[in-house]
């Protein structure tokens, strides 16, 4: 199987869960640039599950958008667990969504230093009344469109997670 028909399997299996469960989810995502609300919209019904997505790529966007202290992002950068994290509690905030997942890495193939390398990516997922959870990955210099895509399946993974909290 494809990592795309993979993708679209666990999309629509996360989809039904959360239509199930009566939870709406929002995406606030930067290095995948939609990607994981393009692959959950994709799916026929999603409408009653996808609140909404933000795409944050540049730092004003994340501040503008999502209330992520432009401070913090001056401090810690914009790739980080930080980030990361108030990137989900924004989306949470500014949506109608009761589950988040965020997303901000180095997708390549430039971009990438030694403390933040070319394929790091940060996940958080936030969910009304529970601790925010996090994931940092490092996927490697596989391609910028290998790093989105594995990024997408990490997301779905994290929200699954979440949603057994």
């Amino acid at each position: 199987m494809t990592i795309r028909a993979s993708l679209h399997t666990a999309a629509t299996e996360l989809l039904a869960r959360c239509r199930d469960k009566g939870i709406l989810l929002a995406t606030a995502e930067s290095c995948t640039g939609g990607l994981i609300a393009a692959t959950l919209t994709e799916i026929p019904g999603s409408s009653d599950v996808v609140d909404r997505g933000f795409v944050t790529y540049s730092n004003a966007a994340k501040t503008d958008l999502l209330g992520v202290p432009a401070a913090l992002i001056e401090e810690v950068g914009a790739v980080s667990e930080d980030v990361a994290r108030a990137m989900a509690k924004g989306a949470l905030a500014r949506s109608n969504a009761d589950v988040t997942i965020a997303v901000t890495g180095v997708a390549g193939p430039g971009g990438g230093s030694e403390e933040k390398p070319v394929g790091l990516v940060h996940f958080a997922a936030a969910r009304t009344g529970r601790p925010t959870l996090h994931r940092e990955k490092r996927f490697g210099d596989i391609g910028r469109s290998d790093v989105r895509l594995e990024s997408v399946a990490e997301a779905i993974s994290l929200i699954e997670a979440i949603l057994e909290t």
